[in-house]
């Protein structure tokens, strides 16, 4: 009957909703340092199985199809979309860009990830105690914590990570620390936190830590970040189809709301 067509397509229109939001959150990060795109997984409801297939009937012969009727569809999960966004040059002597696989370390709240964060965004400066910050709105120190002496110039950092410089005075550099990087097992299944930090989760798998270069890791360039991987025009189109089919459920709503009154109207007579 027309209700279960209002039941089905209200679900897509739930569905829809929230896709709608997740294109918007990209589109909204579009310029955010280190961003990963979502996307969103649907998956169909339950059947109505009003014929099975395979039955037979009194002469022998099996029915080659059944009748099944959905009831909809529901939003399964977001997918991060980890792929590596562009390198932006910049003139920060702590910012770094992760060319590969790999996340850097952050400290953040102990109730949160066991108090680490992981991070692609490598915009890093010093805080009031010399030790290299994050730059979001709560500064999580990098981990393991790296100091910065005050009269230290011409940083310099490695492809593996090793940070280094001049003692303000002398030409011999000295190493001041050394980033690790941590990769997963199921990058789908870390938690975003928002702040540019993810924390890990059963899902994701425990942090395999090392040092840049290394196995799969990717190996740091110095003076670059990387840009969100929001590809505007890609979602643009996401918007465009998800909004049309949100009309089209909104009109199935229409069409099974018409067919009802039509069989209220036929209870009349």
């Amino acid at each position: 009957m027309a209700i279960n067509a209002l039941h089905s397509a209200a679900t897509g229109l739930s569905a829809l909703s929230t896709a709608i939001d997740v294109t918007a959150n990209n589109l909204a990060n579009a310029n955010t340092i280190g961003f990963k795109a979502s996307r969103t997984n649907f998956e169909d409801l339950l059947y109505l199985q009003k014929a099975q297939p395979g039955v037979e009937n009194t002469n022998g012969d099996m029915r080659p199809a059944g009748i099944q009727v959905g009831l909809g569809t529901r939003l399964s999960n977001t997918q991060a979309d980890f792929t590596i966004g562009s390198p932006q040059a910049t003139n920060g002597d702590f910012d770094v860009m992760i060319n590969g696989d790999g996340f850097f370390k952050v400290s953040i709240l102990p109730d949160q990830g066991d108090g680490i964060g992981y991070t692609r965004a490598g915009n890093f400066f010093t805080n009031s105690e010399g030790d290299l910050v994050l730059g979001n709105s709560t500064g999580p120190r990098l981990e393991p914590v790296i100091n910065i002496p005050d009269d230290v110039v011409g940083i310099e950092i490695s492809v593996d990570g090793t940070i280094s410089g001049k003692i303000n005075g002398t030409t011999a550099p000295v190493t001041l620390g050394q980033i690790e990087t941590s990769t997963f097992v199921n990058r789908a299944g870390l938690e975003s936190i928002g702040g540019n930090i993810f924390i890990e989760t059963p899902a994701s798998g425990q942090a395999i830590s090392g040092t840049p270069g290394e196995g799969t890791l990717g190996e740091i360039l110095h003076r670059h970040l990387e840009s969100s991987n929001v590809d505007p025009v890609i979602e643009l189109v996401t918007l465009i189809k998800t909004q049309r089919a949100f009309e089209m459920n909104s009109q199935t709503i229409q069409a099974a709301d018409e067919a009802l009154q039509v069989i209220g109207n036929l209870s009349r007579f």
